[in-house]
């Protein structure tokens, strides 16, 4: 009934995993890669300080960044001061964190630096991380 004899007719129907999980795993790999790097798309002259504690920023965490020109950005999107709060909301929701990272340029004036701190303290967001980069070492 259901046995077989060992001989198959026809064409062998039956899907070759490994090409498939190949090419997965290259795909995981170059992702894992370029993962970190997408985040640095804003050009930001951050401040320099000695290493305190390290930070590698990844797409899980909220990012937000305010340029030279004072454009605000959260993770790459661009938004008004308004849409920053609600937005930070929904994204410590779906990541599960409380904590914002906050990216100034360093030609920004600390009193605009200090009111979008502000702005984020009075919409809720208690949790704000200064992120530099570490000065060279003479």
């Amino acid at each position: 009934m259901g046995f077989s004899t060992g001989k198959k007719k026809g064409a062998i129907s039956d899907i070759n995993v490994t090409p498939l999980v190949d090419v997965m795993l290259v795909l995981l790999v170059i992702f894992m890669v370029t993962a970190p790097l997408m985040l640095n798309g804003i050009k930001l002259d951050l401040p320099k300080t000695k290493e305190v504690n390290p930070v590698n920023l990844n797409a899980t965490q909220v990012i937000v960044s305010i340029s030279k020109s004072e454009e605000f950005f959260l993770g790459k999107d661009k938004m008004l001061l308004g849409e920053l709060v609600p937005e930070i909301q929904k994204q410590f929701k779906a990541n599960n964190t409380d904590t914002v990272f906050l990216r100034a340029d360093f030609g920004l004036a600390y009193g605009k630096v200090a009111r979008l701190m502000s702005h984020l303290k009075r919409g809720g967001i208690q949790k704000i991380a200064l992120v530099t980069v570490t000065e060279d070492k003479k």
